[in-house]
């Protein structure tokens, strides 16, 4: 296949476009827009995203997961601490319950605004937090409105076709799309240190696979990269010098993604809202522990923690289990 005429390519990014803005739309379930309301009160970000697991496999006992696109940080509660870690090595995360009908639904919602989100995707950013989790189906839960919207989606393509992009470098001389997808998320895993086993990127194909199929193709033919299809089988037709230079580019990004995980955990260890009962309700789910917090530890969970750790060993949090 020649490279894209421009024709082509502005049909191709029109598909890519349309694809994702049905994807937003889709409908959620009651729960979860109900907590949105609930944690906005009168707050107006620009919106608000839901994604993630969770999204994938409804589950009101699990954790959702949103992001906050907001136009400034200052337009989001928060201390001038946590608003300056924010600047410097975005995202901040808050964990929150609600109660909704009854029941205590939990959520870890991040906060970028709409400047951080449009830098984290595109081409230049060295961070593959973002993109990688945008190139993957989501859901525009709450929006200020349509200009909002229209911000938010351009983004969203942005990260899409920062994904597309990678495929073609990190994945297969040729193969099946999915190939593409499965070792675009193999390396953006890699990148950030995650501790999921082997078979999560493909959990992440899974029910969604004509979605990534179809994907593929229109956003190499809008970046106007040149490739061959025969049958389902995709080959980029890259140089030989920017493969290298973008595996370069990679290796750079993935040694940078690890410095950045460990740098935002130390960051959470100050600035993550109720990271304190995240903690003990993930204790209490996988362990049946009950880990008792008091106003004073839940402010600041630092301090007390050689006292938490000592309330664990008491419940046997630490003896072996054959």
């Amino acid at each position: 296949m020649p490279q894209s005429s421009p024709s082509d390519r502005t049909a191709a990014a029109g598909r890519v476009a349309r694809l994702l803005a049905h994807d937003l739309v889709q409908p959620v379930a009651p729960f979860v827009s109900g907590f949105v309301t609930r944690l906005l009160g009168g707050t107006q970000p620009l919106g608000v995203i839901f994604y993630g697991s969770t999204l994938r496999t409804p589950d009101p006992e699990g954790i959702l997961d949103f992001y906050v696109i907001v136009e400034r940080l200052e337009d989001w509660t928060a201390g001038t601490l946590s608003r300056e870690a924010n600047r410097i090595l975005p995202p901040n995360v808050e964990y929150h319950e609600i109660t909704i009908e009854g029941r205590i639904i939990r959520a870890k919602v991040a906060i970028l605004s709409i400047a951080q989100f449009r830098r984290m995707t595109g081409r230049a950013t060295l961070d593959t937090t973002v993109w990688a989790r945008f190139c993957q189906p989501v859901r525009l839960v709450w929006v200020r409105g349509p200009e909002a919207a229209d911000a938010i989606l351009a983004c969203i393509i942005r990260a899409v076709a920062q994904a597309g992009r990678w495929a073609a470098v990190l994945g297969p001389a040729h193969g099946t799309a999915d190939k593409y997808w499965l070792a675009l998320f193999a390396h953006t895993y890699g990148a950030e240190l995650r501790v999921e086993n082997g078979r999560r990127p493909k959990s992440l194909l899974q029910g969604q696979e004509t979605r990534y199929r179809t994907l593929l193709p229109d956003i190499w033919r809008a970046d106007g990269l040149p490739f061959t299809c025969t049958g389902d089988e995709l080959s980029p037709r890259l140089t030989p010098e920017l493969r290298q230079t973008m595996r370069k580019g990679w290796w750079l990004r993935g040694r940078l993604g690890r410095v950045l995980n460990v740098s935002r955990l130390f960051k959470a260890a100050f600035t993550f809202e109720g990271g304190a009962r995240y903690i003990a309700w993930k204790i209490r789910r996988h362990s049946g522990i009950e880990l008792p917090l008091g106003p004073f530890s839940e402010r600041h969970p630092l301090i007390c923690l050689p006292y938490l750790l000592w309330k664990l060993r008491q419940a046997g949090f630490f003896r072996r289990r054959d």
